[in-house]
């Protein structure tokens, strides 16, 4: 064996090595994406105001603060990514409870305390016919109904004239139906430091908040002039809860109250630790993965690749015998070198991604056919079989290049354009391709050196016609 052919021996050692080392065991190691794992695909729009436009900058600060509370939410491997100019695309997988989710990723959670110039009553639940005997008593209760809720709508329309009149007054309400007249502004979530979900002396679950010096000296004041008032904590235009100072309020904490459960409490204070939006959004999609659907692609996927493999070995081996046993090897590296570079680069394997791999052995393959019928035109020209392979590698060599590098470049702009399952696809396509080249031209012939054992003119015969 020349020394050239030793070099390439012990490289290819240590690359199938170092592949063996990083893929296995492989439980665990690979990310699956959204179509395999399961979870949430979110379509924000972006929604300007004439005051708050939406420009290149608040798209990249909504995008700052979605994966700020999504890295807290604990969510494995989201992808949060731009879509045109004003589209936030979110995946989530693995999520378990989308709707829980979506609440945290879609409310700008501006937090406000106004004082509560006036209040309406709550609206009053309507009558459930269970509950009375007969028709003419839920008839009765019907109206009684329909005349308090007339009430309340007369005493929002006085709130509202009433607003009209007032400089930096608004209208707002709660989850109960009651209508809430707001003094200005007293302290704002910009004034905010940090906020954590706790238990009060009840055993309630409750949102702790930490002001700044400023945001501090604010809420004292507003505790101060409030005293024996009501304080309403208002997220995103509702208010939340509207407690009774009892008195003044020192040292920049405060406590938002209602009824949360402990989930809730969480999202509220990962929502207010990260900051509200820049820019209102809307949802434009949302679509839920189940895992078990997940699971199911992950089968037909793994199916298909080993059907398509197992063809591709058995063609090989009938059609080119002995140098069909090299070009097998080849193929199972280039497999081993994808799932190592998927890992090395903690890419994200979707379903177009198990495509791309499918894809990935073809040309691998075609690769190994290229060279092998350029060995073939060699040998009928009467040289011997160490020549042929030394000549079919040459020759062989630049059409394999040509032919990768613009699938290579194809596969960048599908990378650079797309998004989700088409970058997934992009990635393992060109992992694929920088292994199926590697394997062709250095794995494919120290495999058919070693088979023809370093004598030149002699071991193995040309490939058959």
């Amino acid at each position: 064996m020349l020394k050239r052919d030793r070099w390439r021996l012990i490289l290819v050692a240590i690359v199938v090595l170092a592949g063996l080392a990083t893929v296995f065991p492989i439980s665990g190691k690979i990310n699956l994406g959204l179509d395999l794992k399961g979870g949430a695909h979110i379509v924000l729009q972006a929604k300007g105001t004439a005051e708050n436009k939406v420009t290149e900058d608040s798209i990249d600060r909504l995008l700052a603060v979605l994966r700020n509370r999504v890295d807290q939410y604990g969510v494995a491997e989201p992808i949060i990514q731009k879509e045109g100019r004003d589209r936030v695309i979110v995946d989530l997988p693995g999520i378990q409870d989308p709707d829980a989710a979506l609440e945290l990723i879609g409310k700008t959670a501006e937090l406000e305390f106004r004082s509560v110039m006036e209040a309406t009553q709550a609206v009053p639940p309507g009558p459930e016919r269970p509950n009375y005997d007969s028709d003419e008593e839920f008839k009765r209760a019907q109206e009684r109904w329909k005349e308090a809720g007339d009430r309340i709508e007369v005493s929002k329309a006085a709130l509202e004239k009433r607003r009209e009149a007032t400089e930096g007054a608004i209208l707002s309400r709660d989850d109960e139906g009651r209508y809430y007249l707001l003094g200005p502004l007293l302290v704002g979530g910009k004034d905010l430091v940090d906020a954590k979900p706790q238990y009060d002396n009840l055993g309630r679950a409750v949102v702790a908040l930490t002001f700044s010096g400023e945001g501090g000296r604010l809420f004292d004041r507003a505790t101060a002039d409030n005293v024996g008032r009501q304080i309403a904590i208002v997220l995103d235009g509702v208010v939340i809860s509207a407690p009774v100072v009892q008195e003044r309020i020192t040292g920049g904490h405060a406590q938002i109250s209602g009824r949360f459960s402990p989930a809730e409490a969480i999202r509220l204070s990962i929502m207010l630790r990260a900051g509200a939006l820049p820019v209102a959004v809307e949802v434009i999609e949302n679509r839920s993965v189940g895992p078990s659907l997940g699971e199911d692609s992950i089968n037909s996927g793994i199916r298909a690749g080993l059907i398509g493999a197992a063809l591709v070995f058995v063609f090989m081996m009938i059609y080119y015998r002995t140098l069909g046993i090299a070009a097998d090897a080849a193929l199972a590296v280039t497999l081993l070198l994808v799932f190592a570079g998927l890992i090395s680069l903690k890419a994200t394997l979707t379903l177009p991604g198990i495509a791309g791999i499918v894809l990935t052995i073809g040309m691998a393959v075609d690769g190994n056919v290229l060279i092998y019928e350029r060995m073939k035109e060699e040998a009928r020209a009467g040289k011997t079989p160490m020549a042929s392979l030394d000549a079919g590698f040459k020759k062989a060599l630049a059409t394999i290049l040509d032919a990768n590098i613009t699938t290579l470049i194809a596969a960048a702009v599908l990378f650079y354009f797309g998004s989700g399952p088409v970058r997934g696809f992009a990635v393992t396509l060109s992992v694929g391709i920088v292994a199926s080249v590697f394997c062709n031209v250095i794995v494919t012939r120290t495999l058919l050196q070693i088979f023809m054992g370093g004598r030149r003119g002699a071991g193995l015969s040309a490939p058959r016609s």
